[in-house]
């Protein structure tokens, strides 16, 4: 398959990943290292070859004429010795080898000849070396840098380095290779054999750092998972150190208490909104049982006069709006802060502007004086006039019919939005300005008066999503004075 190997790694466990990494990395290190000790002995070996070959030959091509006469002494000497003799570096002297003796007997030491200017050997040792095209350049003076040639006698291969002569001729020297290419098998054994135990001994030591290295992690989801069933939240991880699992830990932490603070918050939510809904529901259902109490007794329509009767349809209508006006809220309070509404750059004048225009044909017998500057702020458009709007409606609703109500808009310090509202209402009592943002919040005077306590903290909500704050004062003019501050 072609996604084969992508899709094999993720279905491996992370301890499995962790494990196969630290083998793949020790094996791939003691394999390079391995590979770059045998190439370093290579080539000290044939570094060490082509000095021992070089410095016999200047040996020989120093004085050729008396490692001749050398040579030829011992020869006649021993005329009819088979395999007896050794033939040292320095002096000269030639063991049997592969050239004249069928090759049963190898050369001890390297072995050498001296060639003619015509390239014909003129003497050596009693191994007898080829005469290749490129020394017989050598000796001819043709080629009068020194050759370094790989040849065979017999069985075995040999390193041959050929020399010029001063006044023409040639030294040639050979060593057998065998012994040094042997050695470098050897150690390549022993290399393979060393690498393949590391290999095995990471993959052991990869499962022990693994397994170690992931306990933090598996008791921190074993924790997690423990909450998953339990639905206790109230319980927080333990959490020690300041490593990066400690981290997660806390990070955690914090969710959970994010999420029962959220939770905590939706069952108020729920139980306020069934507490608000029940008093409208109530009278709804009593006027209606009424009106359909009437309808199927005929008999005693006359106990409800027609103007009670218009009066008890127009409260019908009153609190089916209000209940009404009290579910869209409800949606807009509950809604969460990741909305469809994209957060952009938003000038808060414009906003502003056509919330005051909304307000203006919802409330036209009051007057509103506007005072907008430019403030640009990161948000949601939306619901950034939604709150202006509900902070408006407020003050419309509070201000007497003629009244003013004054809108300000103006940078508060370095990077903060002021807005300002100030109604001409009776203003709000001291001791219910700490709970006019609560949910469901009603003060004694507002209970007279259509709405759900849910307007204001609508609004509050709004600034603190958009990472704002809102206040409600009284104003020096008389009223109330609420200050919403955005970041710009």
């Amino acid at each position: 398959m072609r996604f084969g190997p992508a899709r094999w790694w993720r279905a491996r466990t992370l301890h499995a990943r962790l494990s196969l990494l630290v083998t793949v990395a020790v094996g791939a290190a003691m394999v390079v290292v391995a590979g770059g000790a045998w190439v370093a002995v290579r080539e000290i070996q044939r570094h060490q070859v082509a000095l021992e070959l070089r410095s016999d030959a200047t040996s020989i091509a120093a004085n050729p004429d008396q490692w001749l006469a050398t040579e030829s002494s011992r020869t006649r000497e021993q005329p009819g010795e088979d395999a007896g003799g050794y033939g040292g570096h320095g002096d000269g002297d030639g063991g049997h080898g592969p050239g004249r003796d069928g090759g049963k007997h190898g050369e001890i030491g390297p072995c050498w000849q001296i060639l003619d200017a015509t390239g014909a050997p003129a003497g050596g040792s009693r191994t007898t070396l080829p005469v290749t095209d490129t020394a017989r350049q050598i000796a001819s003076g043709a080629s009068p840098r020194p050759a370094q040639e790989r040849i065979t006698l017999g069985p075995d291969d040999y390193l041959m380095l050929t020399v010029p002569l001063t006044g023409g001729g040639a030294v040639q020297v050979g060593m057998d290779s065998d012994p040094s290419e042997r050695v470098l098998a050897a150690f390549a054994l022993l290399l393979a054999l060393g690498c393949a135990a590391g290999i095995a001994g990471a993959a052991f030591l990869g499962r022990t750092v693994a397994r170690a290295g992931l306990a933090p992690v598996e008791r921190l989801t074993s924790a997690v998972e423990d909450v998953a069933v339990t639905q206790d939240l109230d319980q927080p991880i333990d959490v020690h150190g300041d490593d990066e699992i400690a981290r997660l830990g806390r990070s955690v932490n914090a969710m959970l208490a994010a999420i029962d603070a959220s939770r905590r918050a939706q069952r108020t939510l729920v139980e306020d909104a069934g507490h608000e809904l029940r008093t409208p529901l109530t009278s709804i259902r009593t006027n209606v049982e009424l009106l359909l109490e009437l309808e199927r007794r005929p008999e005693l329509a006359h106990r409800l006069p027609p103007e009670e009767r218009a009066k008890l349809l127009a409260d019908l209508d009153a609190q089916v709006r209000e209940l009404a006006t009290l579910t869209t809220e409800l949606v807009e309070l509950s809604r969460e802060e990741a909305t469809l509404e994209a957060i952009e750059p938003v000038d808060l004048a414009d906003v502003v502007s056509a919330a005051v225009s909304r307000v203006r044909i919802r409330a036209p017998g009051l007057t509103y004086d506007t005072s907008l500057e430019p403030a640009t702020v990161h948000g949601r458009p939306g619901e950034l006039e939604r709150m202006v709007v509900n902070v408006l409606d407020n003050a419309a609703k509070w201000s007497p019919p003629g009244a003013t109500v004054r809108i300000a808009l103006a940078g508060a310090e370095p990077g903060w939005a002021q807005l300002t509202v100030t109604d001409s209402g009776p203003g709000i009592a001291e001791e219910d300005l700490p709970f006019v943002f609560d949910r469901f919040y009603r003060a004694t005077a507002a209970r007279s008066m259509p709405g759900s306590g849910l307007g204001l903290a609508i609004v509050a909500q709004t600034a603190a999503q958009h990472g704002g704050t809102v206040a409600a004062a009284p104003a020096e003019t008389g009223g109330t004075v609420m200050t919403i501050r955005l970041p710009v």
